[in-house]
């Protein structure tokens, strides 16, 4: 597969997984969580609170790990692996980007200042069980 067909695979897998893991660093161990993932591309954006511990560790070290995809019963499910480095947007060009309706629940609009968006750059990223010799690494 040329990159240009494995960057569109995983562009799929993208847009058709929005809930995926997120793993931050907390006392030099893996902390993961489930987030809700939109993108531009190959950047990821997540909207979270300020005050959580997943901004913490991400100021004291920006590089996450996120798997997206992986959703019928596990088996042989196609996949994406991401290294990334985050860093955390207040601006109200990403806020507006992000916001909807169900983040209502936790924030006033996306004026709140509670409400930020993580803005995930990827270092690599991997394409996992895909039919053709998986994993596949795309050149960034």
């Amino acid at each position: 597969m040329s990159q240009a067909e494995l960057k569109q695979q995983i562009l799929k897998v993208l847009d058709e997984s929005k809930v995926g893991t997120l793993a931050t660093v907390k006392n030099n161990k893996p902390h993961s969580r489930y987030m809700t993932f939109s993108h531009d591309e190959l950047t990821l954006y997540t909207p979270t609170n300020k005050e959580t511990h997943k901004t913490d560790e991400i100021e004291d070290n920006p590089n996450v790990h996120i798997l997206l995809g992986y959703e019928g019963e596990g088996y042989g499910d196609t996949f994406v692996e991401i290294e990334g480095r985050a860093s955390i947007e207040e601006s109200t060009h990403y806020k507006e980007k992000l916001w909807n309706d169900h983040m209502k629940r936790w924030f006033e609009g996306p004026d709140d200042p509670e409400y930020i968006v993580l803005k995930i750059q990827p270092v690599s990223i991997r394409l996992m069980n895909d039919d053709e010799d998986s994993p596949q690494s795309l050149e960034l």
